[in-house]
């Protein structure tokens, strides 16, 4: 007598299931991306070939018609000293992150780092890589 089991195994692997996975995650990934979006505001920056180490610090905005901008919230020049102060009060090592454009003069963005150095803050100049 001959006793054969009827369920034969075979031994295919069925790829649909790992797709969806590949799938579901590239989705996910690729929302997750658009949500995340820089505290800063779209400025064109001087070139500079040195590198700065990241560290949490309020970004203070001068743009080429001379509006001061603290963390993307425009802030009218004669205020931005208290302003400045108000929002690094919590602070442990309070530094400000600088970002003026190319064509801002010099006075107008040393005016922000006249601030910084009266009240002891670090101040840091933001330039773009060669």
């Amino acid at each position: 007598m001959n006793i054969r089991g009827r369920n034969k195994v075979t031994p295919e692997f069925n790829m649909s299931s790992m797709t969806d996975i590949v799938f579901l995650l590239l989705v996910f990934f690729m929302i997750a991306s658009t949500l995340v979006s820089a505290n800063a505001i779209d400025l064109l920056l001087p070139k500079s070939g040195g590198k700065t180490t990241q560290s949490k610090s309020l970004a203070v905005s001068v743009t080429k018609n001379l509006e001061y901008y603290v963390d993307r919230k425009k802030v009218p020049k004669a205020q931005l000293e208290t302003y400045i102060l108000k929002e690094l009060k919590g602070y442990e090592k309070p530094s400000i992150l600088l970002r003026a454009e190319e064509t801002v003069q010099m006075k107008d963005f040393v005016f922000v780092m006249d601030i910084a150095n009266r009240n002891k803050i670090k101040s840091t100049l933001a330039v773009r890589s060669k």
